[in-house]
């Protein structure tokens, strides 16, 4: 059920890693049908399944429901699974029983939590309970009252060298990966230089050792502004609006369903049935 060795094997081999999030079932069977290395079921799913303005509300019960909708479509498939807003920053005991019951309920491989020396302890602490962790720095969403806004980090000495900073603090104590999301292309490569665990950008430019992206937003289906990291590789949302739009035409025509969409039935029961009923 999920190799957590292959991120070592590529980032040693130099070929990259691929992970797409993916929040329900009838995605994750699509998926399953395709080359991916991992799956995210990131608490961005507040944005694109709740119609949250942000990650802020999310719960560890939303986490652990959707991860079983994925792992029931993708039984061996590597599942990393977030540790929602302030679910890892109260205790170290705390943070271990959160992230255990996600892994015991959920059917998880590793979580994925943001922030460096600030949670260095909780982090041991998950790391000591045998729950692989992956690390995110940069542009962590569930800070981003702190930051003003999603904006890029790292774009100063300061910033740029606590990133650094945090990044070989989270390797030093067993971190499996990092994920850089929101940072300067210059940056995440000297990071992956530096790092012998692997590094998955988003947002982070191409000389990472993976890339992850939000379904939706890389299939087309996400609607509004996205942000300019995100590249739209197909218009599956434009395709079902289209079907929509086929579909309710047909109805409305009458042309739907057809002969070969209907049961039948016997014509003498039918009869002797509306001799009975219809007067």
């Amino acid at each position: 059920m999920g190799d957590i060795t292959l991120f070592q094997k590529k980032k040693l081999s130099g070929e990259k890693i691929t992970m797409l999030t993916c929040y329900d079932y009838s995605s994750a069977a699509l998926l399953a049908e395709t080359d991916l290395d991992a799956i995210l079921i990131g608490d961005s799913l507040g944005n694109v399944m709740q119609g949250q303005t942000n990650t802020i509300p999310i719960t560890i019960e939303d986490m652990i429901y959707h991860t079983r909708a994925v792992r029931r479509a993708l039984p061996e498939m590597f599942l990393v699974t977030d540790l929602p807003f302030l679910s890892y920053h109260i205790s170290k005991e705390e943070t271990v029983r959160n992230a255990g019951k996600i892994m015991k309920e959920s059917g998880t491989n590793a979580v994925k939590l943001e922030g460096g020396e600030e949670i260095i302890d909780n982090v041991k602490a998950l790391i000591a309970a045998k729950i692989p962790v992956m690390g995110h720095l940069g542009l962590t969403p569930q800070s981003f009252q702190v930051f003003g806004g999603f904006k890029v980090q790292g774009k100063d000495y300061n910033t740029a060298k606590k990133i650094i900073e945090d990044a070989l603090l989270l390797q030093e104590v067993g971190a499996f990966a990092i994920t850089l999301e929101g940072i300067p292309e210059k940056l995440a490569t000297l990071l992956s230089k530096i790092l012998s665990i692997p590094t998955i950008g988003i947002g982070a430019g191409n000389n990472t050792d993976g890339q992850v992206l939000v379904f939706q937003d890389a299939l087309g289906i996400s609607r509004g502004k996205l942000p300019r990291f995100v590249k739209q590789f197909a218009n599956a949302g434009q395709e079902i609006i289209d079907g929509i739009k086929k579909y309710t035409d047909e109805v409305k025509a009458k042309t739907f369903p057809a002969d070969e969409h209907t049961y039948k039935m016997d014509e003498d029961l039918y009869n002797s049935l509306e001799r009975e009923y219809i007067k």
